[in-house]
């Protein structure tokens, strides 16, 4: 059965044609005359998406959703405006509305934009569901995300936090990619045994073959004892080898083999020790072209590369940035034992328009600086870095020249965008911010003008 609909318009005519097309295309359908009606209506009965006229008599749309919102944060509303009235309706999305529909209404792009709603509403769900699982298997703070991509992460930790598989997870620097690491050994039968992280780019070639597999007493200049490696103690857990392309070709050969036979021989000692081990790696490099070039085992990739996850850089996640921005504002409030900073509108903007090219882990930096620094209620533009004012206060946003006399509004509104698009480098998140759009409006309307990134086919992701 496909989900409710609430349609909200003060003309009869208006509200009879939407009815006869939703409830034919198999929608359930409520129709009520005003802002007020409807609010009554929500006291009693729940609505998937509410789509409502903008203006009206009494109360307007823009009120309605006020009202709507500040009850239910995650309630979808669609706002219908007439031409003279988009200003208004691009401010309702900046208040939270899901997208806004032109007046005239066109069936087909009003079902298009009911379909996308639908679609993001299952993801979010999903998106709780899964992470109410994580939760009982004891959390993944610090992943925050309703991003498409981000509840992708979600669904593969899920599925395969339960077995023993090798999992290789790619990402920049900042990314969060030991955060996944630590949700995979959490859901995961191990979780009440050991979860040791090394970093190999951090450890020198001559040891990291002992960190690993530990030495005996005698076996090189130092080694005054005997010490157990990190596969010995993390045996029956999980051992999480981050920056695993940095490894040496030799240490490659000496891993694989540990891998495969699930034993390794500490430096200088003759026995062989049975481990038990979950391997997860990481890497910010290609693995497959390093391979290509002789820089990484190929047989070992294959080992490592079992399940694949694939985490995106925050530029190309721009709707997870302010979630991200207050959970960080929180954790931090809470650490420095303050009250809660709210994070003000125009800092959002600039957050949201920034590149962030050190990822999670820099925008965690940055709400701390201005968590620490500010000296009102809340992280003002002042408190933030020079250079993401620099890039999110742009004298001219997109430099567009005024349009030649007669143009019309529909091909002003596509050199727009695409002028957005190549400013972003073709990256949705990263130019939605500049027109002002949600991800998934300036999504639909990338494919409403058929527009494409020049050198490739097909929709621009």
């Amino acid at each position: 059965m496909k989900g409710t609909i609430l349609v909200v318009d003060d003309e009869k005519g208006q509200r009879e044609i939407l009815s006869a097309i939703l409830k034919k295309e198999g929608y359930p359908v409520a129709v009520v005359p005003g802002a007020r009606e409807a609010l009554e209506r929500l006291e009693t009965e729940e609505y998937d998406i509410i789509l409502t006229d903008l203006k009206m008599q009494g109360m307007s749309g823009m009120e309605l959703l006020e009202r709507v919102l500040n009850v239910n944060p995650r309630q979808s509303v669609i706002m219908m405006t007439a031409h003279g009235t988009i200003d208004s309706a691009v401010e309702a999305m900046k208040k939270g509305a899901f997208d806004y529909l032109e007046k005239p209404l066109e069936r087909d792009t009003l079902l298009m934009t009911l379909k996308r709603a639908f679609e993001h509403l299952a993801l979010l769900r999903e998106n709780r569901i899964l992470q109410k699982k994580l939760d009982e298997n004891k959390g993944v703070t610090g992943i925050i995300g309703s991003h498409p991509t981000m509840m992708e992460v979600f669904r593969i930790i899920n599925k395969i936090a339960p077995t023993n598989s090798t999992v290789l997870i790619y990402g920049e620097s900042g990314t969060g990619k030991e955060l996944v690491a630590h949700a995979i050994h959490d859901g995961s039968p191990r979780r009440d045994n050991p979860f040791f992280a090394v970093n190999c780019a951090a450890i020198p070639d001559s040891l990291i073959e002992s960190e690993l597999f530990g030495h005996e007493k005698g076996s090189f200049t130092g080694a005054d004892s005997r010490e157990i490696g990190l596969f010995e103690a993390a045996n029956s857990g999980t051992l999480f080898l981050d920056e695993i392309g940095e490894m040496n070709p030799a240490m490659q050969a000496k891993l694989l083999r540990a891998i495969q036979e699930r034993e390794i021989r500490r430096v200088g000692g003759k026995a062989t020790i049975p481990v038990d081990v979950r391997i997860i790696s990481a890497t910010n490099k290609d693995l497959e072209q390093e391979t290509r070039k002789g820089n990484f085992r190929e047989d070992l990739f294959y080992r490592l590369n079992v399940i694949r996850i694939n985490l995106p850089p925050l530029r190309e996640r721009g709707s997870d940035v302010i979630a991200l921005a207050e959970f960080f504002a929180e954790k931090c409030c809470k650490a420095a034992g303050m009250e809660l900073k709210q994070i003000s509108r125009p800092t959002m903007k600039l957050l949201m328009n920034y590149s962030w090219p050190g990822n999670v882990r820099q925008l965690e930096s940055v709400i701390e600086r201005g968590v620490l620094m500010t000296d009102s209620d809340g992280i003002q533009p002042e408190d933030l870095p020079a250079e993401i004012l620099r890039e999110g206060l742009p004298g001219s946003c997109l430099s567009i020249e005024l349009p030649p006399e007669g143009i019309s509004f529909e091909d002003l509104e596509r050199d727009l965008i695409i002028k957005a698009m190549e400013r972003a480098g073709w990256v949705i998140g990263k130019a939605a911010p500049l027109l002002g759009m949600t991800y998934k409006t300036l999504q639909y309307r990338l494919e409403k003008f058929a527009i494409e990134k020049p050198e490739k086919k097909g929709m621009v992701r």
